[in-house]
């Protein structure tokens, strides 16, 4: 399996879980690796994603790790779906926000309770010289762990993984650069926090203080 960007990141955003966090949302969630971690830790998850292939993944792969809660898995668009007001506490959005109008974070934004936390794992194209240096400062890491992942692949014969092809969500590049995203954000979401990553990611954190 090669090195996943988004798993990756996976700790990084489970750390800015809200305490007695009890319901989540994980928007485009693809084969809902991460919406698997969130309802382990005991909540109840909703995950959404345009890809009917990436749900009935998804689904299988709950079934076949058992235990816990499950995820509710819906094959939906977000731009066509209707969020509860104030239902969660917890809303993640793993690569995916560049499939959509930027401004849905705004239906985002409103589904979350109060004391609630957004997260987005967003990608941006290079398009400044500060883009291109990060852009090149991953290339040589990203190498290391592409490498340390094969190589981990290649002792674990027995995986599910080896055994059988993986769907993979749809890809799109993404097209809004970073400095439109910060301006959009500050409007949508006042307040917000936005900071690089390294393999061509950034992170978005808001809090409703509502």
């Amino acid at each position: 399996m090669p090195f996943d960007h988004n798993d990756h990141y996976h700790r990084l955003l489970l750390r800015r879980l809200p305490p007695h966090c009890a319901a989540a949302l994980d928007v485009g969630c693809g084969t809902g690796r991460f919406a698997l971690r969130l309802a382990h830790l005991g909540m109840e998850v909703d995950a959404i994603d345009p890809s009917e292939d990436a749900i009935t993944e998804a689904r299988e792969r709950s079934d076949r790790m058992g235990g816990g809660r499950s995820p509710r898995f819906q094959h939906a668009d977000m731009t066509e779906v209707e969020l509860p007001q104030a239902r969660y506490d917890f809303i993640s959005c793993l690569a995916g926000i560049h499939h959509m109008p930027f401004d849905t974070v705004a239906a985002l934004r409103d589904a979350l309770a109060p004391g609630g936390v957004l997260v987005i794992l967003g990608c941006y194209p290079e398009k400044t010289r500060l883009d291109w240096a990060w852009s090149l400062a991953a290339v040589p890491v990203n190498a290391v762990a592409r490498a340390a992942v094969a190589a981990r692949e290649r002792v674990r014969t027995d995986s599910a993984a080896t055994r059988r092809g993986e769907v993979k969500a749809p890809v799109r590049q993404p097209v809004m650069p970073l400095a439109e995203i910060r301006r959009e954000a500050a409007v949508l979401l006042p307040g917000c926090t936005i900071r690089r990553l390294l393999f061509w990611r950034y992170l978005l954190v808001f809090r409703n203080h509502g």
